[in-house]
């Protein structure tokens, strides 16, 4: 059985599922790397989790052992590398294990900061997302 990564430090996960275009991934990676001053994310590109769906992501994370659980991540997949916003899928793994929304990627070092250091809690985050169901509260500011 596989089980899920760990983030670094103060990082969090951002967990390839979709192997269909490398460029895509790479440059999805090379976004979220100059938005960040500081590293946010832990990248994992391993086929393991080729279209793994979030119910499998929930599974896993609840059988792994307490140290190991993780309390979010965020998915690349079909939709992230392949719509021009490259909006990542947010996953909840503690409060509503498996509530989702997405996040273009524009967006990402400040959410994953916020979530990192609980500044913020994912609820809070997902509550604030539009009728599509992505976080654009940013882009009302």
């Amino acid at each position: 059985m596989i089980r899920l990564p760990q983030p670094a430090d103060l990082t969090s996960l951002v967990l390839r599922t979709d192997f269909a275009d490398d460029t895509a991934w790479h440059a999805l990676q090379e976004q979220i790397g100059l938005l960040d001053r500081h590293p946010h994310a832990t990248f994992v590109s391993d086929a393991a989790y080729a279209g793994i769906s979030v119910q499998a992501i929930v599974d896993l994370d609840a059988a792994a052992r307490d140290d190991d659980k993780l309390t979010y991540l965020f998915l690349a997949d079909t939709i992230t590398m392949t719509d021009d916003e490259n909006p990542l899928l947010a996953v909840d793994t503690y409060d509503e294990p498996g509530r989702t929304f997405r996040l273009p990627v524009r967006w990402y070092a400040d959410v994953s900061a916020n979530l990192s250091i609980g500044n913020v809690d994912f609820a809070d985050l997902a509550d604030a997302t539009d009728e599509a169901g992505t976080y654009r509260v940013l882009d009302r500011e």
